[in-house]
C-alpha cells in the first residue's frame, strides 16, 4: 500500500501565471493554491519572483489520477524550495495537508505512507503531530528503517529542510 509521489518545481520568465500538470484531482489542486498562498505571505521579500516569473508545479507520475489532501506540506515546501533556490534532499518525504496558517494537519493512510517511503529508501519522514497516535499501527520493521519528524507547523519542516 503506499506510493511516493514526487513534486516538481520549476520559475521560468513569465508574468505571474501558475501551471499544474500531472493528473492532479480538485483537492491536490487546492493543496496548491493554499501552498502558494502560504509561502507568499511567509516570504514577502519575495514577492518580485512571483510578479516577474510563471511557475510550473508538476506531480509525474504517468497518467494516473491522483487525489488527496496529504500533499499541502509537500507542495509547500517544494514552492519555498524554489523560491529560495534552496534544493530539498531527497533523504526527507513529508506528509500533511496545511492549512493558511501554516498549521500541518493530520492525514489518512499513514502506515501505507510510511511503507511507501521505507520501500522507497527514504530515511526520514516528516509527519503531522496529531497523526503521532497512528504510529502503533505502523509495522516494527517499517519503523526501523525511517526516522520520524512529528510536526506542528510549516516552519517546522522549511527549517530543516532548507538549510
Amino acid at each position: 500500500g503506499g506510493e511516493i509521489l514526487f513534486i516538481e518545481t520549476m520559475l521560468t520568465k513569465g508574468k505571474g501565471n501558475i501551471k499544474v500538470t500531472g493528473q492532479l484531482g480538485d483537492v491536490m489542486k487546492e493543496s496548491v493554491d493554499i501552498a502558494l498562498s502560504l509561502v507568499k505571505s511567509m516570504y514577502p521579500e519575495k514577492s518580485e519572483i512571483f510578479e516577474k516569473n510563471d511557475i510550473h508545479i508538476h506531480v509525474p507520475a504517468g497518467a494516473v489520477p491522483k487525489d488527496g489532501p496529504s500533499a499541502g506540506i509537500t507542495m509547500t515546501t517544494a514552492l519555498a524550495s524554489l523560491i529560495n533556490n534552496i534544493p530539498v534532499s531527497p533523504e526527507y518525504a513529508m506528509t500533511g495537508e496545511v492549512s493558511l496558517r501554516g498549521n500541518v494537519m493530520p492525514i489518512g493512510g499513514l502506515p501505507e505512507k510510511l511503507m511507501a517511503a521505507a520501500r522507497a529508501g527514504i530515511k526520514k519522514v516528516f509527519i503531522p503531530e496529531e497523526n503521532k497516535d497512528d504510529l502503533k499501527e505502523v509495522a516494527k520493521e517499517v519503523l526501523d528503517e525511517l526516522e520520524i519528524i512529528p510536526v506542528k507547523k510549516v516552519e517546522d519542516v522549511l527549517n530543516i529542510v532548507l538549510k
